[in-house]
């Protein structure tokens, strides 16, 4: 890609250097702008008659050059701003002697600035005719050659700014990304919640069952993880007396790369005093919903060609009654030697019994899940695999949790906090036991239950993966199509 071997690179490079020779600086240091493209359409296309100009109202514009058609004396090309793209004319004879100097050594793909009027073509085309022409940027990387959007997605995703560059659907999805991380900051801050941050950096990771990236700190001579989640700090805020608290940022898992899994991505959690799993169900599906409607126009979307009604109240599942449905299994009669013969029937490959609660799940994973299409709470799971939630005031083999699916994807996670410092000590222990079989188990916070020892009030706290969401209200099949930058193995 790099290297002057190719032609194209040769034959820009060596009109960079006509232009300096000709005294014209490929680079100036800046162009003032009095419009962009969309407010220029807005402005005048539907009111201007074909063939109608307006000569006396002058318009400073800069973009690529995207296309380019001449016709000797004179020459169409189509200039591309952030805002969408607008077609350009130009008589060479009416440019001053340095403005068609730099309009004769332009290529595609070079960033240029022009002044000039708004008419319309005989053909009925809105434009702007140029009367100023000035070399902004001079390119030495030609155009990728479908500069209307690059089909191979290793440039795609290696090289982000080609593909910005060339696909205005891409740009499309990463200002729909911006505009949902703003709707929910706005909803957060509108119901009074506080936003706050948590490090990066943790001497001990914690908040979720997740491999870590390991780092060492040179000054200090100590071993950090990169944060798996904020749940742990934004607990000792509640602890605080901060009442209501979120943070949007980076987590950080060292674990595989598929189609809904990036190592480095963005989640939102929430914590809130004085409430539980129940109340934040609601709010859940009230902010979700509401942002398909901001977002879409609708709260019913298509997703990959399929229907998807985010219209609350969301169906409520419980883990034992999706196992019931799915799995064709009672949680409540059958022994563990059946649920261990469910779980390899159902391609798990066992070798030996785990924990029953642990079965179950895994059960419910590989039968229910690839069942819920349409917005549901998976909740109540069993105890054992969350150490950090409340026991379920109705069965103490289950807890008070739910996690959010839709289209088959797993799109956040909710509890009602455990906040009974012994019982949360002996969990963590109970994890910290686990260890040595599974590197995924939460290690012994000391500092985390120093904390919950000075009272946490009841909280409900709640997790939402951005990433999935953006997905689903941009119809994106993959979570790299919704990270400008996805994580990539080296060439």
């Amino acid at each position: 890609m790099h290297g002057d071997d190719n032609p194209l690179r040769a034959e820009k490079r060596k009109k960079l250097h006509a232009l300096k020779e000709a005294g014209i600086n490929p680079f100036p240091y800046s162009f003032e702008r009095n419009a962009n493209v969309s407010e220029l359409v807005e402005r005048h296309a539907d009111k201007l008659q074909t063939g109608e100009k307006l000569p006396e109202t002058k318009y400073r514009i800069a973009g690529r050059l995207m296309t380019l058609r001449s016709m000797g004396k004179a020459a169409f090309f189509n200039l591309q701003d952030q805002t969408g793209a607008l077609q350009v004319y130009v008589k060479l004879e009416e440019l001053g002697e340095i403005d068609r100097k730099a309009f004769e050594l332009v290529d595609l793909g070079d960033i240029v600035g022009i002044e000039g009027y708004a008419f319309k073509t005989q053909k009925g085309e809105f434009s702007l005719h140029a009367k100023k022409f000035e070399m902004l940027t001079k390119t030495l990387e030609p155009l990728p050659e479908k500069f209307h959007g690059i089909s191979d997605v290793e440039i795609k995703y290696r090289h982000r700014h080609l593909d910005l560059m060339s696909d205005p659907e891409s740009r499309k999805v990463f200002e729909t990304r911006a505009k949902i991380i703003r709707e929910i900051r706005k909803w957060m801050e509108a119901r009074g919640f506080m936003e706050v941050e948590t490090p990066t950096l943790q001497p001990i990771y914690g908040g979720a069952a997740a491999h870590p990236f390991a780092t060492h700190h040179r000054a200090l001579d100590m071993k950090l993880y990169m944060k798996i989640s904020p749940e742990l700090y934004l607990k000792r805020l509640i602890v605080g007396g901060f009442e209501k608290v979120f943070e949007i940022g980076k987590n950080f898992r060292n674990e595989g790369i598929d189609r809904t899994h990036n190592p480095e991505f963005t989640m939102m959690e929430w914590y809130e005093a004085y409430t539980d799993y129940q109340y934040q169900m609601k709010q859940f599906e009230e902010l979700v919903s509401g942002l398909a409607l901001t977002i879409t126009g609708s709260m019913k979307i298509s997703y990959q060609g399929k229907e998807v009604d985010f219209t609350p109240p969301w169906r409520r599942l419980t883990v034992f009654d999706g196992v019931r449905e799915y799995a064709g299994i009672d949680p409540d009669k059958a022994s563990d030697d059946e649920i261990f013969k469910a779980c390899n029937k159902n391609g798990l490959g066992l070798e030996k019994p785990l924990v029953r609660g642990e079965m179950l799940m895994k059960l419910f994973e590989a039968t229910a899940e690839q069942h819920l299409w349409q917005p549901t709470f998976v909740m109540d799971h069993p105890v054992e695999i969350s150490p950090l939630t409340k026991i379920h005031r109705g069965d103490s083999r289950l807890v008070e949790r739910f996690e959010p699916f839709v289209a088959c994807m797993e799109i956040g996670n909710a509890y009602s906090e455990l906040n009974d410092p012994e019982e949360q000590y002996r969990r963590l222990k109970e994890q910290e036991d686990k260890r040595g079989s599974d590197e995924e188990a939460h290690p012994m916070d000391d500092d985390f239950v120093y904390a919950i020892d000075s009272g946490m009030p009841p909280t409900g706290g709640v997790g939402l993966g951005i990433e999935r969401v953006v997905m689903l209200l941009t119809n994106q099949n993959s979570i790299r199509d919704i990270i400008l930058f996805p994580t990539m193995k080296l060439k």
